[in-house]
């Protein structure tokens, strides 16, 4: 399931194409995703502007110009892919490489705008989701409003996070992939996050924080590599495996910039450690990091 450098990658990506365009035509291919797309739902659409177009944590935001907000989700394979009506592609900064997929057999919904491009989500194993809610219902919203701090956002500190992981007895692995502790991190880059900030998955979470619930050295060594991680993914263009794909078609290039992550035998790039990246299985994920440095 792509995480959040890649969902940002893709909101950057659609921006050029659909904020401040109006939805001439939608086309709905088929009529539910992971779950019934709206009856109404070309109809709540066409004729409507993108006023902006924004993420929280794994989810991307359209607010229109009808006081509703688009909510869409990749899922575990979804893409899209911009093109302009004449042809020729909307490329997205980044490295990547493989183009993509000529399958159009999974091209569930087209959006086609007013800025000359055609929006096509592509889903092959349909576990992605759109819904159209109105705006000042937002914060009522089930699949949003139980979410936690935006990672990259100011708030997001080592204080925070010294406080929600107070007292926590599970791993710090299991609380960073927590979404009420913190929003839009995944299996990844929490992985690689830990092994910047030298930390054991298997630490117990609280012990990043007095007994006042203050933070230590180790809250803030995460909190730097969390936000180092995640900067440096994005403007990588996302870390593309398996299924998820950038706007232009193509994959994210960090996969190339692992410390850890499916590098099991492998040597420990922390300069002067001798040890070996070692794979474990945590609440049913592959965790990857190094046993002599992460302590």
């Amino acid at each position: 399931m792509p995480e959040l450098p890649e969902v940002e990658t893709v909101r950057r990506g659609l921006e050029p194409a659909m904020q401040g365009a109006r939805f001439i035509k939608v086309e709905v291919n088929r009529g539910d995703l992971r779950w019934p797309l709206p009856r109404d739902f070309a109809k709540r659409l066409e004729g409507r502007t993108v006023t902006g177009l924004g993420r929280r944590a794994k989810y991307l935001l359209a607010d229109l110009s009808s006081g509703d907000v688009l909510i869409m989700h990749l899922g575990m394979s979804g893409s899209f892919r911009v093109v302009q009506e004449n042809g020729r592609s909307r490329r997205t900064p980044g490295q990547y490489y493989h183009e993509r997929s000529p399958d159009v057999a999974h091209d569930h919904v087209v959006f086609h705008m007013s800025s000359g491009a055609a929006v096509t989500f592509n889903d092959p194993r349909r576990f992605g989701s759109m819904k159209i809610i109105a705006r000042k219902k937002l914060d009522e919203e089930p699949l949003l409003k139980s979410l936690g701090p935006e990672p990259l956002g100011n708030a997001f500190d080592a204080a925070m996070l010294a406080r929600a992981c107070k007292g926590r007895n599970t791993s710090l692995k299991a609380a960073l992939l927590d979404q009420t502790i913190v929003a839009g991190l995944g299996n990844i880059y929490v992985c690689e996050a830990l092994h910047r900030a030298r930390l054991s998955p298997r630490r117990r979470a609280g012990t990043i924080a007095s007994r006042s619930g203050a933070p230590n050295q180790r809250a803030q060594r995460l909190i730097e590599a969390i936000k180092a991680v995640l900067n440096e993914a994005i403007v990588a263009g996302g870390s593309s495996l398996r299924d998820h794909k950038c706007t232009d078609g193509e994959l994210g290039a960090f996969q190339h910039h692992f410390r850890v992550y499916d590098r099991e035998g492998e040597k420990c790039p922390t300069p002067g450690c001798a040890g070996i990246v070692a794979r474990i299985a945590q609440n049913g994920r592959s965790t990857f990091y190094c046993p002599t440095c992460q302590k």
